[in-house]
């Protein structure tokens, strides 16, 4: 079951589908051993038709996406590798993140890299010179497309003022209960940033109980259909597929409105906070 792609800004294109390795694979501590599970789930999710990996150097996982790359049969060009410049307080050196990111993935270059978030800066305005780095890393070729991660619009305010490149994606958590869909994706879209979602399936995986409880456990039932051996990855890909109805997906978001929820870094927002 093939992945379709998203043309960016910058003619570059990416799987619109990724396999992520932050969360369950999460390396509470940098000191913890190479993880061989991660890469034979890696591995065969990319057999199943997965193509983007995306990691961070913060998940501490870039080793076993690199083995993964190594030994998975695919060519390295048929890949899209996503990697991030970790979260940290105070300005990071981004020149030695992407060398020591390229080192350990095993790479001379990654498809896509981002920073991880704004809180890298000790101030807003320090993110214009991060992001110029981010161009200059680009330039030489390690990275392909450069973006954001967790950026809200006066973060990229901020890059949009000295960017000469402008950011190919804006990685957000987005789901029913954070929509962010009246304001400012749209903005972004005007701007030539695209979206690129994490933590979607929230209301059923971390918001519980909820008032799109019921709605989306109908839903699964008239449109979700599995068998024992299927195995998630394969659901996962045959998702891209499953078709709502413009009625279901306006009851979802009239619904998602009722509930506010932000599972990513709760404490760095204000509870009202829905941009």
């Amino acid at each position: 079951m093939s992945i379709p792609y998203l043309t960016l800004s910058d003619g570059n294109s990416i799987p619109m589908l990724g396999f992520g390795t932050g969360t369950a694979w999460f390396k509470e501590d940098p000191s913890e051993p190479f993880n061989l599970k991660l890469v034979e789930v890696l591995k065969t999710a990319i057999q199943r038709g997965f193509r983007h990996i995306d990691c961070s150097d913060i998940y501490g996982t870039e080793q076993e996406v690199g083995i993964t790359i190594k030994e998975c049969g695919v060519p390295r060009e048929e890949l899209f590798i996503t990697t991030k410049v970790r979260v940290l307080e105070g300005l990071y050196d981004i020149p030695a993140a992407i060398e020591s990111s390229l080192s350990k993935l095993q790479l001379e270059y990654v498809d896509l890299y981002l920073i991880h978030s704004p809180y890298i800066a000790r101030d807003p305005s320090d993110l214009g010179p991060a992001w110029l780095a981010m161009e200059k890393v680009q330039a030489s070729g390690k990275a392909k497309s450069i973006g954001v991660a967790n950026h809200h619009r006066p973060h990229v305010e901020e890059i949009l003022k000295v960017a000469t490149i402008t950011p190919a994606i804006n990685q957000l958590e987005c789901h029913p209960y954070l929509q962010r869909s009246q304001n400012y994706i749209p903005w972004m879209h005007e701007q030539g940033i695209e979206v690129a979602s994490f933590n979607g399936l929230t209301p059923i995986t971390k918001a519980r109980p909820g008032p799109l409880d019921q709605l989306l456990a109908d839903i699964a039932a008239k449109h979700v259909t599995t068998t024992a051996n299927t195995g998630r990855l394969s659901e996962y890909l045959a998702a891209l597929h499953l078709k709502l109805s413009v009625k279901e997906m306006e009851e979802i978001g009239k619904i998602g409105l009722i509930h506010h929820f932000h599972a990513w870094a709760p404490d760095r927002f204000d509870p009202n906070d829905r941009s």
